[in-house]
């Protein structure tokens, strides 16, 4: 038997950091992303004898571990080894089973699209389709979530498990005690086609390690910057202002909603700008974008921009020339699914 599972990776729209802990037990967090038909994938089938290989195809990275001893974390394969240790503990009674594991993205790691937690997402769906374990959307989730943060010690915040394992667009709500809230949006239909005509993802090159960024963001809270508490509370308005501009189809207002969200998210930590993601979004602008932002931590990875539909092939020229590249896309309902093959 061959499982196959796929987990769609997202853009932040409004909120992001708002997520993250200490801020979200303190002051409750509020997100709003959309996932895109780009994924993380993840394939499980049974393995040779008492040896499991793990095997990340696009980075061409394979280890095998013996199933009679406990399975070496870290290194470039810790979310495959650390998804297979917890559903072993968890689920298994410690039973360590002989497994092929593989992985590939359609993203690549940094890239601010929540690659990283988009794949334990896959990771774990695919190994409930495998185990046939009794875990619903909110379980994946949060378990992809203990997994990640707690097991593996991965800084982050809780917005990426959730997008990736519902899907759509989600406006979420983030409490103390893991407690978590996702609001699924009815999107009209030419809401849903405007906004995507007008967005345009543009990859800089540079992937960048977010763990620095989020450390510093939590770091401001827990030391009660107040500049940066504020700019974090803005940020959790924005994206409440940027569900009511999706739902009503104010296109216009959510323009200057992701605009003060990205301004707004500058001043949660010095490291999220650069003089490239400036450069960028200058001549952006020059070019016909009406509103901007980075996706994810900040730092490098995608950058989205806002535009009329009519001017996408003059911004897309412009950007292309400073060297990165275009990322074609749509937006996508479905959320982490799985299937087998027998």
């Amino acid at each position: 038997m061959i499982v196959r599972a796929r987990a769609p990776l997202r853009l932040g729209l409004a909120g992001g950091g708002t997520d993250v802990s200490p801020y979200c037990d303190v002051y409750s967090g509020r997100v709003m992303n959309v996932t895109i038909d780009r994924y993380a994938y993840a394939i499980v089938t049974a393995g040779n004898g008492r040896e499991t290989c793990f095997h990340a195809l696009d980075v061409c990275h394979e280890e095998t571990h013996s199933c009679d001893g406990n399975v070496a974390g870290g290194g470039p394969l810790q979310l495959l080894k650390g998804v297979y240790a917890r559903v072993s503990r968890d689920f298994l009674h410690g039973e360590q089973p002989s497994l092929t594991v593989k992985t590939f993205s359609d993203a690549p790691p940094g890239s601010g699209l929540g690659s990283s937690s988009t794949m334990v997402v896959a990771l774990l769906q695919a190994f409930v389709e495998y185990f046939s374990l009794p875990l619903g959307e909110y379980e994946v989730a949060q378990l992809a979530y203990d997994i990640e943060r707690k097991d593996l010690g991965l800084a982050g915040g809780k917005q990426d498990q959730y997008a990736a394992t519902f899907g759509g667009f989600n406006f979420m709500e983030f409490y103390a005690d893991d407690r978590v809230i996702v609001n699924p949006l009815r999107i009209k239909n030419w809401v849903w086609a405007e906004l995507e005509s007008s967005l345009v993802l543009y990859f800089t090159g540079v992937s960048r390690a977010s763990a620095d960024i989020i450390d510093q963001q939590s770091r401001n809270v827990g030391n009660k910057n107040q500049a940066s508490i504020d700019a974090m509370h803005q940020l959790k308005e924005e994206a409440i202002q940027m569900k009511e501009c999706i739902l009503k189809g104010d296109l216009r207002r959510l323009e200057s909603t992701l605009q003060a969200g990205w301004v707004a998210k500058k001043k949660t930590a010095t490291s999220i700008s650069n003089p490239l993601i400036e450069q960028v979004e200058k001549i952006a602008f020059a070019n016909g974008a009406r509103a901007a932002k980075v996706s994810g931590a900040g730092g490098g990875g995608f950058m989205m921009f806002l535009c009329s539909p009519e001017q996408r092939i003059g911004l897309t020229r412009a950007l292309l020339e400073q060297g990165g590249s275009i990322m074609d896309f749509h937006f996508t309902h479905q959320g982490a699914t799985s299937w087998r093959i027998i």
